[in-house]
């Protein structure tokens, strides 16, 4: 069967899915992460994209037929994309970039999440699924579909919401839902505020018993920007409502009274990477002893684009709970708490604590050639602490880079200052004996 690995049925026969994953708009929560990428691209652990997370997904889900939305600065994202995943010819499957564009229906940007789609239904109809799978781009999970699918077929629901469980305090930053002891959703309110919302919004013990769990003080469900469509019921919505442009603010709250609306809970680690200081935490908790999240599973490993470097050569390194991506070189260097991406090169006496590198596009050809040049990587001597250095970046010898909390946000010559990190920009040069921070 076309698009699922289990054999879901509804009372109309065999259910096809097809995916949407959202690429987001400019990301200037993740800016300057985004500054020459689509969010979708930006890079993951070193050697991975965000973008690689819910594709894996679907993949191990059984739904091989999937569109990502963007709209700005798509060309790195097609470029992995086209280079990651590739289907064999009798599959049918395929992912597809739909980039904003100028038609005679409409010229403008994407004006919001369900606004995107609306703006490309004739792609999407093309794939003649019998429901749509709606998914983010900008976060770390696995998931297996197909459960969340089961659920929105056996309820006969025209939209179902991946949910999780969260506390007060985090509900403020999500779109908070109450359903009935059935699953199905009787209110739902897009970020929460005051003491009375919250407690209005609180889910009953016994509803949490009649789906098996035990909340313990995480009594609000909030969405996870994951919904599964009858086709149908989405593109009527669409059609009819241009004035709902985005699912968590319009479509999701206004269709609760008019259509069948059920929630599917989610129990798994799930983090929302949205802003510069949500992707360096997520990646210092990826570098502990016992991480939450593992990018290898034996049977839903996360794929990437497949690479072929050499092994990392450490010399005389002095290397604590970090991560070390391949075709790496370190050279008498004291790395701690840090990850290391694809081709870095981190010259002796540099010292890195609890800083992302993200690595490189390429292998220099030419080692510099006088004094005045900088090579790519990281320069002898240099001491580096809460930072982000982007991809091809080049830092010079001496030069001590400083995050911290107090540090307002401000931008600088090849760097930034966001949420109390520096990020060092993509292609960067910074100067032997550069202080920041």
């Amino acid at each position: 069967m076309s698009g699922m690995h289990l054999q879901l049925k509804n009372h109309q026969g065999a259910v096809s899915v097809g995916a949407i994953v959202l690429g987001g708009g400019r990301g200037t929560r993740l800016y300057p992460l985004t500054a020459l990428r689509a969010k979708p691209a930006v890079p993951l652990l070193g050697r991975y994209r965000l973008i690689d997370i819910p594709l894996s997904n679907c993949i191990h889900s059984g739904i091989r037929r999937i569109f990502v939305l963007t709209q700005f600065n798509s060309a790195s994202l097609n470029r992995h994309i086209n280079n990651s995943y590739k289907f064999d010819n009798f599959s049918r499957g395929f992912v597809e970039i739909l980039a904003a564009e100028q038609t005679i229906e409409s010229g403008d940007w994407f004006q919001g999440t369900a606004d995107a789609v609306r703006q490309n239904l004739r792609h999407v109809r093309n794939m003649n699924a019998s429901h749509y799978l709606i998914l983010s781009g900008d976060q770390l999970y696995r998931m297996d579909y197909s459960e969340l699918l089961a659920t929105h077929v056996r309820k006969n629901a025209d939209m179902t919401i991946a949910v999780l469980p969260v506390d007060r305090e985090a509900a403020k930053g999500f779109g908070i839902l109450k359903t009935q002891r059935n699953g199905r959703i009787a209110e739902f309110v897009e970020k929460p505020q005051t003491n009375k919302e919250l407690a209005k919004l609180e889910t009953s013990p016994e509803a949490f018993a009649s789906f098996n769990l035990e909340p313990g003080h995480r009594r609000h469900l909030a969405s996870m920007g994951i919904y599964a469509f009858k086709a149908e019921v989405l593109e009527k919505i669409l059609e009819e409502r241009q004035d709902w442009i985005d699912f968590g603010k319009h479509v999701i709250p206004n269709s609760l009274k008019s259509h069948r609306v059920f929630s599917h809970i989610f129990m798994g680690f799930w983090e929302d990477i949205g802003t510069v200081r949500s992707y360096y935490e997520t990646h210092m908790e990826l570098v502990k002893g016992d991480p939450p999240f593992q990018f290898y599973e034996p049977r839903r490993i996360i794929y990437t684009r497949p690479r072929y470097l050499p092994g990392s050569r450490l010399q005389d390194a002095v290397i604590k709970d970090s991560i070390i991506c391949d075709g790496s070189r370190v050279s008498k260097a004291h790395l701690e708490n840090s990850i290391i991406g694809i081709r870095s090169i981190i010259h002796p006496g540099v010292h890195l604590q609890q800083t992302i590198v993200m690595g490189a596009d390429y292998f220099e050809d030419e080692p510099a050639q006088d004094a005045s040049d900088i090579p790519m990587g990281i320069g002898a001597g240099s001491r580096i602490s809460g930072a982000i250095i982007d991809k091809n970046a080049r830092i010079g010898k001496n030069v001590v880079i400083r995050g911290a909390r107090r540090l307002r946000d401000r931008n600088g010559d090849g760097w930034a200052i966001r949420d109390g990190l520096v990020v060092v920009l993509k292609i960067a040069i910074i100067p032997d004996g550069t202080r920041i921070g």
